[in-house]
């Protein structure tokens, strides 16, 4: 009888691509941005291609979110990111001033080991291979299990038309066999220079114990706020397109609206009117029934789903048109998991008296699981918008724009990014949205003049 232990394949596969990573990218380190250009412009234009036919895989394998979005994340990955990257210095000489007489030279990382999450497997895989390829690192993907199919299939078309183009043999590579351990010995490799994870909670902890750099992109367990002076309709129409893009499987996405107590009425009104239902009771029960698994952790086959779909799912009718599901609350601990990161279109929502307490309200929702990295506000007031900037323990604040897409720099001008990287509040290392400038570092070269 022929047993396969795939824990061990997995960890051999593991050390043998990262034996080939650090030989491939040495000579990877000996091309120059223009040649590393040619390469991501090639590889996007190619993957661009299969934008759609992706899209339809990934929901196909995983059952999270819908072929649309998906093929949206997928061209803004292939179309609007390599826009951003062209112009921008990676290696060689980045920055000179001539007067001060110093240059910043822009070095390699070396190996990275990359994990993708299965809610957007394809336009993370992408993304994050072409940020490798432009910086000059070798990077090795470990699919998520849920989306290990896809991810295989992205990468190995990434892998071989980057071929096609001369990047080094073992410059891109990706595992077969896949497991925790597999994982987890990827992480640990002495030979591995950098870690990426974007939405996998289960590899945080290993991850930061393996005592390198780690990026890593986790809930965003972001309020947001809507203050008397804000445009209301236009408010409403930004939190519902942002937590129904790809039936809410961003991070980014807002978790609990807050609502100024003049505005309530008008604010309910309006999200109605758009799609939104409001529970009662009965079915606010019903619905929290399906959210968490007997073990306390979250249902898994929650995330992605349509507001229909969880209805149905928890036993209750709602109305054809029905976008988003809303919870009232009125007290942050009432039943917590109303207040975590949920990846589907089910918000929590909240009412304050005025500005001051809504911040603190915000404040509260931010802090409840020590991760907020993001924060939306819809106003006009711009007092009450810098006192929200200068108070919130957030890594971004959003204004007056949907929060997957303007955290994901869509609709913003932050990079555009598929990881966002939460700072001291959620055990990070910086607040930026990841780009190539994120896996170098900078050799300082200056003259004497003194």
């Amino acid at each position: 009888m022929n047993i396969i232990d795939n824990d061990l394949l997995s960890i051999q596969e593991s050390r043998i691509l990262v034996e080939e990573a650090v030989r491939a990218q040495k000579e990877l380190a000996k091309f120059s941005q223009k040649q590393l250009d040619v390469i991501v412009d090639r590889v996007s234009e190619e993957l661009g291609k299969y934008a759609r036919e992706l899209a339809v895989t990934s929901c196909e394998e995983t059952e999270y979110g819908n072929v649309e979005d998906k093929y949206l994340k997928n061209r803004f990955v292939c179309e609007y990111l390599p826009k951003k990257l062209k112009d921008m210095k990676c290696v060689g000489v980045i920055s000179e001033d001539l007067q001060k007489k110093t240059k910043d030279i822009g070095v390699p990382l070396g190996v990275i080991a990359a994990f993708p999450p299965a809610t957007s497997p394809v336009s993370t895989t992408i993304y994050k291979v072409l940020l490798a390829i432009k910086s000059g690192n070798a990077i090795i993907i470990s699919p998520h299990p849920r989306a290990k199919n896809v991810t295989m299939r992205v990468a190995e078309l990434i892998r071989s038309t980057a071929r096609k183009h001369g990047i080094p043999e073992g410059s891109i590579s990706y595992l077969h066999t896949t497991s925790f351990e597999g994982a987890k010995a990827l992480m640990e490799h002495k030979l591995v220079d950098l870690i990426m994870i974007t939405g996998v909670p289960d590899l945080k902890e290993a991850a930061y114990r393996c005592g390198k750099p780690v990026l890593y992109s986790g809930a965003g367990n972001g309020p947001v706020f809507i203050e008397r002076t804000a445009d209301i309709e236009k408010a409403v129409r930004d939190i519902i397109t942002s937590k129904t893009f790809d039936n809410g499987v961003v991070m980014a996405a807002e978790q609990a609206i807050v609502v100024d107590g003049c505005i309530e009425s008008l604010t309910v009104k309006e999200l109605e009117r758009q799609g939104a239902y409001f529970m009662n009771d009965e079915e606010r029960t019903k619905l929290l029934k399906i959210l968490t698994l007997e073990n306390g952790l979250k249902n898994p086959e929650i995330v992605g789903k349509t507001a229909k779909v969880l209805a149905k799912m928890a036993g209750f009718f709602v109305p054809e048109y029905t976008k988003l599901l809303i919870v009232r609350n009125g007290y942050v601990s009432q039943e917590k998991v109303f207040n975590q990161t949920l990846l589907c279109p089910i918000i929590s929502f909240y009412v304050e008296k005025n500005w001051r307490e809504a911040c603190e309200k915000c404040i509260e929702l931010l802090l409840g699981e020590k991760r907020g990295h993001t924060l939306t506000i819809h106003s006009k007031d711009e007092e009450v918008i810098e006192q929200f900037s200068l108070k919130k323990p957030v890594d971004r604040i959003l204004v007056n724009t949907p929060a997957t897409l303007g955290g994901m720099g869509a609709t913003t001008n932050l990079f555009p990014s598929m990881t966002l990287l939460g700072g001291v509040y959620a055990y990070g290392m910086n607040t930026d949205n990841i780009s190539p400038l994120n896996l170098i570092y900078i050799r300082k070269v200056s003259y004497g003049v003194r």
